[in-house]
C-alpha cells in the first residue's frame, strides 16, 4: 500500500464522508490498495440444500465470470487450475488463450491461482497427505501442474487450500505423520513456484469439508508449515493466505494473526475477505456486514505490518445478485479501510493509550472514528 502523511491528510477533505461509486476507486488508487475477487464470487451458487440458487441461469464459464467481476468494478481476479484443464486433466492451451483474451478485453489482472484438488473424489481421503503413497504422489503432481498453469497465466502467487486433508474422527490419522507428509509436499510445490518467481501460499481453516479438523486448522499451524518449508529451502518461498472468515470460525482475532506472521517472518501470500459470525461456519457473506471494529482493526494491522498484496473477495452470496454483492463488498471494505487509515494517522495517540494499560483510554481514541461516518 501507499500510505504517508500527505495522503492521510486527504481523509478529512477529499475522502470525507461515506465512500461510494467513483470515490471508492479514487480512494484505492490514492492509497495503493489492490482489490480483487475470486471468480467464484461471480456465481452461480449451489450447495447441498439447493442445486442452483439462480432462477435464471448464469453464464458460469470463465469468460462469463470474468465479465461479471469486471462489471462490479473490480480490478483483479483469482482463478483456479481446473479452468485450464481438459477432460483428461491435462493443460488446455485453448482455455489459457480464452481466459487471457477475456482478461485483456475487460482490463482485469489475474492475481492468484488456486488448486482445486479437493473437488476430486479420488482425493477424498486427502491430497498430499493421502494415506495411499501412489495417490499422494499423484496429488503432488497435480499441485505442481497448477504451478505451471500459474506461470503461464501470469499470476503473482499460487495457492493450496487443503480441503480434503485432515480428519473426521478420533484416531483416524497419525497426526504427526500426516503433518510430515504435508510439509514434504509443500517443500516440492514451493521449490517449483520459487523457481518461477511465484509465491506459494497455503490457507488455514478449522473445518469444512473435513468435519473433525482440516490439517491446517489455525493460521499459527499454517505459519509453522511455511516457516519449516522456507528453512528447508533456505529461502522465503512460502507464505500463508489469511481468510478473514476462517479466522472468525476458529474464534481468533484476525488482526493478531498478521502480527504473528510478521514476527515469524512468514509472508502473507494473499488475503481473502468476507464476513462471518464468531465461532460459526464458513459463511462467506458480504464484507463489512459484521463487527466493524474487528474488520477495521484487521485493516489497521494490514497497514501497520506493511502488507503489499491483494485484498480478494471470497464470498458465496447465494440469495443476492453476484455483481451487486461484489460491488457492495468492495464499497464496505473501502469504508472500513478508511476508518483504519484514520486511526493509523493518530497511531501515536493509540500507542500511548495502549501503553497506559487503561482500555477506556483506547476506546476514547478510536470511538468516534469507528462509530461516526
Amino acid at each position: 500500500m501507499r500510505v504517508n502523511s500527505e495522503n492521510l491528510a486527504l481523509l478529512s477533505s477529499q475522502f470525507r464522508g461515506y465512500l461510494e461509486g467513483e470515490r471508492v476507486d479514487q480512494f484505492f488508487e490514492t492509497y495503493g490498495i489492490q482489490f480483487s475477487a475470486g471468480h467464484w464470487c461471480a456465481g452461480g451458487f449451489s450447495d447441498r440444500f439447493c442445486r442452483s440458487y439462480a432462477e435464471t441461469p448464469l453464464d458460469e464459464s470463465a469468460v462469463g465470470q470474468i465479465a461479471r467481476v469486471a462489471e462490479a468494478g473490480i480490478k483483479g481476479i483469482e482463478l483456479n487450475n481446473e479452468m485450464f484443464l481438459d477432460e483428461h486433466l491435462q493443460i488446455d492451451d485453448n482455455a489459457i488463450r480464452t481466459v487471457q483474451q477475456a482478461l485483456q478485453a475487460h482490463g482485469l489482472i489475474a492475481t492468484n491461482m488456486n488448486t482445486n484438488i479437493w473437488t476430486r473424489a479420488r482425493f477424498r481421503m486427502g491430497s498430499i497427505t493421502n494415506p495411499d503413497p501412489g495417490r499422494r504422489r499423484e496429488a503432488l503432481e497435480y499441485c505442481l501442474q497448477t504451478v505451471e498453469i500459474a506461470k503461464r497465466v501470469g499470476t503473482r502467487s499460487v495457492q493450496l487450500w487443503p480441503g480434503s486433508d485432515g480428519w473426521d474422527y478420533h484416531f483416524e490419522v497419525n497426526y504427526g505423520k500426516q503433518l510430515d507428509w504435508f510439509i514434504e509436499g509443500c517443500v516440492e510445490i514451493a521449490r517449483k513456484a520459487n523457481s518461477y518467481g511465484l509465491l506459494f501460499g497455503t490457507e488455514a481453516k478449522q473445518k469444512e469439508p473435513r468435519e473433525g479438523n482440516m490439517i491446517l486448522n489455525t493460521t499459527a499451524k499454517a505459519a509453522l508449515v511455511a516457516k519449516t518449508v522456507n528453512e528447508t529451502l533456505g529461502t522465503t518461498a512460502m507464505g500463508v493466505v489469511i481468510d478473514y472468515g476462517h479466522e472468525q470460525m476458529v474464534g481468533n482475532q484476525p488482526a493478531d494473526s498478521l502480527y504473528l506472521l510478521k514476527r515469524m517472518a512468514v509472508p502473507i501470500a494473499n488475503f481473502h475477505i468476507n464476513a462471518a459470525k464468531y465461532n460459526s461456519n464458513d459463511e462467506d457473506r458480504v464484507t463489512g456486514t459484521d463487527d466493524i471494529w474487528r474488520l477495521a482493526e484487521f485493516c489497521y494491522a494490514a497497514v501497520d505490518t506493511g502488507y503489499e498484496g491483494w485484498f480478494g473477495e471470497d464470498q458465496f452470496t447465494y440469495r443476492m445478485d453476484p455483481v451487486r454483492a461484489m460491488r457492495l463488498s468492495k464499497e464496505l471494505f473501502a469504508n472500513a479501510m478508511k476508518k483504519a487509515l484514520a486511526i493509523y494517522s493518530i497511531r501515536d495517540k493509540l500507542q500511548q493509550a495502549q501503553e497506559s494499560g487503561e482500555v477506556a483510554n483506547v476506546i476514547d481514541v478510536v470511538k468516534r472514528i469507528l462509530t461516526c461516518e
